[in-house]
Protein backbone atom coordinates (compact mmCIF):
# COMPACT_ATOMS: atom_id res chain seq x y z
CA UNK A 1 0.00 0.00 0.00
CA UNK A 2 1.15 3.12 -1.04
CA UNK A 3 2.10 6.26 1.72
CA UNK A 4 1.66 9.97 1.70
CA UNK A 5 3.70 12.07 3.83
CA UNK A 6 1.28 14.86 2.72
CA UNK A 7 -1.98 12.61 3.95
CA UNK A 8 0.77 12.38 6.87
CA UNK A 9 0.87 16.52 7.21
CA UNK A 10 -2.97 16.80 6.72
CA UNK A 11 -3.96 14.34 9.21
CA UNK A 12 -1.17 16.00 12.21
CA UNK A 13 -2.94 19.25 11.50
CA UNK A 14 -6.21 18.47 11.98
CA UNK A 15 -5.87 16.48 14.62
CA UNK A 16 -4.22 19.07 16.26
CA UNK A 17 -6.95 21.49 15.09
CA UNK A 18 -9.55 19.21 16.91
CA UNK A 19 -7.82 18.78 20.10
CA UNK A 20 -7.58 22.56 20.27
CA UNK A 21 -10.51 23.59 19.49
CA UNK A 22 -12.38 20.63 21.22
CA UNK A 23 -11.01 21.68 24.86
CA UNK A 24 -11.82 25.01 24.44
CA UNK A 25 -14.98 24.56 23.61
CA UNK A 26 -15.88 22.15 26.36
CA UNK A 27 -16.05 25.48 29.04
CA UNK A 28 -17.50 27.24 26.56
CA UNK A 29 -20.45 24.76 26.87
CA UNK A 30 -20.44 22.98 29.65
CA UNK A 31 -22.45 25.66 32.15
CA UNK A 32 -21.90 23.55 34.94
CA UNK A 33 -18.43 24.12 35.14
CA UNK A 34 -19.11 27.69 35.73
CA UNK A 35 -22.20 26.73 38.16
CA UNK A 36 -19.58 24.57 40.49
CA UNK A 37 -17.69 28.27 41.16
CA UNK A 38 -20.36 30.19 42.45
CA UNK A 39 -20.50 29.00 46.10
CA UNK A 40 -16.73 28.55 46.62
CA UNK A 41 -15.86 32.51 45.07
CA UNK A 42 -19.00 33.57 46.97
CA UNK A 43 -20.65 35.50 43.90
CA UNK A 44 -24.23 35.43 45.67
CA UNK A 45 -22.40 38.31 47.80
CA UNK A 46 -22.95 40.99 45.30
CA UNK A 47 -26.48 41.01 45.86
CA UNK A 48 -27.93 38.15 43.49
CA UNK A 49 -29.71 35.06 44.37
CA UNK A 50 -27.90 32.15 42.70
CA UNK A 51 -30.63 31.60 40.10
CA UNK A 52 -30.22 34.81 38.93
CA UNK A 53 -26.58 34.40 38.74
CA UNK A 54 -27.10 31.96 36.30
CA UNK A 55 -29.47 33.43 34.50
CA UNK A 56 -27.55 36.22 33.74
CA UNK A 57 -24.20 33.75 33.05
CA UNK A 58 -26.63 32.15 30.57
CA UNK A 59 -28.37 34.49 28.92
CA UNK A 60 -24.37 36.46 28.53
CA UNK A 61 -22.98 32.85 27.38
CA UNK A 62 -26.66 32.44 24.67
CA UNK A 63 -25.56 35.48 23.35
CA UNK A 64 -22.03 34.63 22.80
CA UNK A 65 -22.73 31.45 21.13
CA UNK A 66 -24.73 33.27 18.88
CA UNK A 67 -28.08 31.86 20.03
CA UNK A 68 -29.67 35.07 20.81
CA UNK A 69 -29.40 38.16 18.58
CA UNK A 70 -29.32 40.70 22.04
CA UNK A 71 -26.72 41.19 24.61
CA UNK A 72 -28.09 40.56 28.04
CA UNK A 73 -27.60 39.39 31.48
CA UNK A 74 -30.18 38.66 33.35
CA UNK A 75 -31.28 41.50 35.69
CA UNK A 76 -27.89 43.53 35.50
CA UNK A 77 -27.74 46.56 33.42
CA UNK A 78 -24.58 46.77 31.01
CA UNK A 79 -23.18 49.65 28.94
CA UNK A 80 -22.44 49.47 25.29
CA UNK A 81 -18.85 49.28 25.57
CA UNK A 82 -19.94 46.17 27.39
CA UNK A 83 -22.22 45.18 25.09
CA UNK A 84 -19.34 45.68 21.92
CA UNK A 85 -16.87 43.68 23.93
CA UNK A 86 -18.91 40.89 24.07
CA UNK A 87 -19.87 41.14 20.42
CA UNK A 88 -16.09 40.72 19.87
CA UNK A 89 -16.05 37.38 22.34
CA UNK A 90 -19.25 36.00 20.25
CA UNK A 91 -16.70 36.15 17.31
CA UNK A 92 -14.25 34.03 19.05
CA UNK A 93 -16.43 31.55 20.26
CA UNK A 94 -18.18 31.06 16.56
CA UNK A 95 -14.46 30.61 15.10
CA UNK A 96 -13.53 28.00 17.73
CA UNK A 97 -16.99 25.99 16.76
CA UNK A 98 -16.58 26.47 13.10
CA UNK A 99 -12.98 25.19 13.39
CA UNK A 100 -13.60 22.00 15.69
CA UNK A 101 -16.98 21.40 13.09
CA UNK A 102 -14.74 21.77 10.22
CA UNK A 103 -11.69 20.33 11.27
CA UNK A 104 -13.49 17.30 12.42
CA UNK A 105 -15.56 16.73 9.58
CA UNK A 106 -12.27 16.97 7.39
CA UNK A 107 -10.61 14.48 9.78
CA UNK A 108 -13.56 12.11 9.39
CA UNK A 109 -13.52 12.18 5.83
CA UNK A 110 -9.91 11.56 5.49
CA UNK A 111 -9.46 8.56 7.50
CA UNK A 112 -12.56 7.50 6.53
CA UNK A 113 -10.64 7.84 2.91
CA UNK A 114 -7.59 5.84 4.23
CA UNK A 115 -10.00 2.52 5.28
CA UNK A 116 -11.25 2.52 1.86
CA UNK A 117 -8.58 3.59 -0.04
CA UNK A 118 -5.21 2.60 -1.11
CA UNK A 119 -3.22 5.23 0.35
CA UNK A 120 -1.73 5.43 3.85
CA UNK A 121 0.27 7.94 5.69
CA UNK A 122 3.34 8.11 5.79
CA UNK A 123 5.41 7.39 9.25
CA UNK A 124 7.92 10.22 9.81
CA UNK A 125 11.02 8.38 12.15
CA UNK A 126 8.63 5.50 12.45
CA UNK A 127 5.50 7.34 14.48
CA UNK A 128 2.00 8.11 12.95
CA UNK A 129 0.44 11.70 12.37
CA UNK A 130 -1.43 11.47 16.03
CA UNK A 131 1.78 11.58 17.83
CA UNK A 132 3.38 14.43 16.03
CA UNK A 133 0.16 16.45 16.70
CA UNK A 134 0.16 15.65 20.03
CA UNK A 135 4.02 16.10 20.41
CA UNK A 136 3.52 19.62 18.72
CA UNK A 137 0.88 20.51 20.87
CA UNK A 138 1.34 19.07 23.61
CA UNK A 139 5.38 20.51 24.02
CA UNK A 140 3.38 24.27 22.45
CA UNK A 141 0.90 24.64 25.34
CA UNK A 142 3.02 23.09 28.17
CA UNK A 143 5.66 26.34 27.52
CA UNK A 144 2.72 28.09 26.82
CA UNK A 145 0.99 27.42 30.60
CA UNK A 146 4.39 27.51 32.05
CA UNK A 147 5.26 31.15 31.09
CA UNK A 148 0.93 32.02 32.28
CA UNK A 149 1.22 29.83 35.46
CA UNK A 150 4.16 32.61 36.80
CA UNK A 151 2.11 35.70 36.07
CA UNK A 152 -1.28 35.06 35.01
CA UNK A 153 -2.32 38.88 35.87
CA UNK A 154 -0.05 39.62 32.58
CA UNK A 155 -1.05 36.48 30.70
CA UNK A 156 -4.20 37.70 31.44
CA UNK A 157 -3.72 41.17 29.67
CA UNK A 158 -1.61 39.92 26.89
CA UNK A 159 -4.40 37.58 25.51
CA UNK A 160 -6.45 40.27 25.71
CA UNK A 161 -4.39 42.49 23.65
CA UNK A 162 -3.60 39.76 21.10
CA UNK A 163 -7.16 38.99 20.61
CA UNK A 164 -8.55 42.10 20.87
CA UNK A 165 -5.82 44.53 19.47
CA UNK A 166 -5.88 48.26 19.40
CA UNK A 167 -9.54 48.06 22.04
CA UNK A 168 -9.72 48.30 25.99
CA UNK A 169 -13.40 47.68 26.54
CA UNK A 170 -12.12 44.25 28.45
CA UNK A 171 -11.28 46.48 30.81
CA UNK A 172 -15.15 46.74 32.72
CA UNK A 173 -15.90 49.23 35.90
CA UNK A 174 -18.15 47.15 37.87
CA UNK A 175 -20.61 50.38 38.59
CA UNK A 176 -21.74 50.38 34.58
CA UNK A 177 -20.89 46.74 33.47
CA UNK A 178 -21.47 44.89 37.25
CA UNK A 179 -21.20 41.19 35.14
CA UNK A 180 -17.49 41.40 35.81
CA UNK A 181 -18.16 41.09 39.43
CA UNK A 182 -19.38 37.46 38.77
CA UNK A 183 -16.75 36.30 35.92
CA UNK A 184 -13.33 37.21 38.39
CA UNK A 185 -10.63 36.45 36.66
CA UNK A 186 -9.70 33.13 39.45
CA UNK A 187 -12.86 31.91 37.32
CA UNK A 188 -11.00 32.55 33.74
CA UNK A 189 -7.39 31.03 35.45
CA UNK A 190 -9.77 27.58 35.97
CA UNK A 191 -11.19 28.01 32.59
CA UNK A 192 -7.32 28.02 31.53
CA UNK A 193 -6.68 25.40 33.39
CA UNK A 194 -9.14 22.94 32.22
CA UNK A 195 -8.89 23.52 28.58
CA UNK A 196 -4.93 23.11 29.21
CA UNK A 197 -5.71 19.56 31.28
CA UNK A 198 -7.77 18.32 28.75
CA UNK A 199 -5.44 19.36 25.63
CA UNK A 200 -2.28 17.53 27.63
CA UNK A 201 -4.55 14.61 28.26
CA UNK A 202 -5.26 14.21 24.98
CA UNK A 203 -1.85 14.53 23.75
CA UNK A 204 -0.70 11.91 26.00
CA UNK A 205 -4.02 9.59 24.88
CA UNK A 206 -2.68 10.45 20.89
CA UNK A 207 1.12 9.82 21.95
CA UNK A 208 0.34 6.54 23.78
CA UNK A 209 -1.47 5.16 21.04
CA UNK A 210 0.76 5.64 18.99
CA UNK A 211 3.56 3.82 20.77
CA UNK A 212 1.56 0.68 21.59
CA UNK A 213 0.33 0.80 17.85
CA UNK A 214 4.28 0.50 16.74
CA UNK A 215 5.12 -1.87 19.23
CA UNK A 216 2.07 -4.50 18.12
CA UNK A 217 3.28 -3.57 15.08
CA UNK A 218 7.03 -4.69 15.84
CA UNK A 219 5.80 -7.63 17.40
CA UNK A 220 3.77 -8.47 14.12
Amino acid sequence: MKTSKLLSAALAVLIALVVLSGSIAVPLLCRSFYYAHIGPMNLTGYGLTEEEIKTAYNEMMDFCLGRREDFSAGVLPFSQSGADHFADVQKLFLLDLRVLKLSAAALGFLLGWCLVGRMRPHRFLNRGPGFWAAAGLGASFLIVGGLAALDFDRAFVIFHSVFFPGKDNWIFDWQTDPIILFLPQDFFRNCAVLILALLLAWCAALIGADLWAGRRAGRG
